[in-house]
């Protein structure tokens, strides 16, 4: 088990160019239009993660992207973001208001691409939930790893 993890590896030949997340996470471009679907990533990483590391931001997309193509959870990121009681700040159905010209909403969205399109692998590759580490639900989960302040398992 893996205590605390600061680092992620990258997954394919895109990011072979970048020797750090950070790096490739400078080198991604911001899409002009962001679909629903990259909106409900990024929103779920920037306010689940937007305080974390770089890998405990792709930690939190990676989860909502397994979610996703699980087949136990719905099968949109959007679906999994506004699945009732799964991510506390979903109120209704919508996100609090985004300053999108902050830094914090620009490396969210970046993240978001190279978690969508499998770019970087992140520490807790698989995981398929989480929450912060000041909580402790009794979940009866496989335990994979601590990043920053969120506990990940499968």
């Amino acid at each position: 088990m893996i205590q605390a993890v600061a680092t992620a590896t990258p997954d394919d030949a895109d990011a072979d160019n970048a020797s750090s997340l950070a790096e490739l996470v400078e080198q991604t471009e911001i899409p002009a239009a962001l679909s629903d679907e990259m909106e409900c990533l990024a929103g779920a990483i920037f306010f689940e993660a937007k305080s974390e590391s770089l890998a405990g931001q792709l930690a939190v997309g990676r989860v909502v992207i397994a979610r996703a193509a699980s087949g136990r959870f719905p099968s949109s990121y959007c679906g999994v973001v506004y699945q009732p009681s799964q991510f506390s700040f979903v109120r209704g159905h919508s996100m609090p208001a985004i300053n999108r010209a902050s830094e914090a909403w620009q490396r969210a969205v970046r993240i978001a691409v190279i978690a969508d399109e499998g770019l970087w692998k992140s520490p807790v590759e698989g995981a398929m939930f989480f929450h912060a580490a000041h909580v402790s639900p009794r979940w009866g989960k496989t335990r994979m790893a601590k990043v920053d302040s969120h506990i990940f398992y499968r």
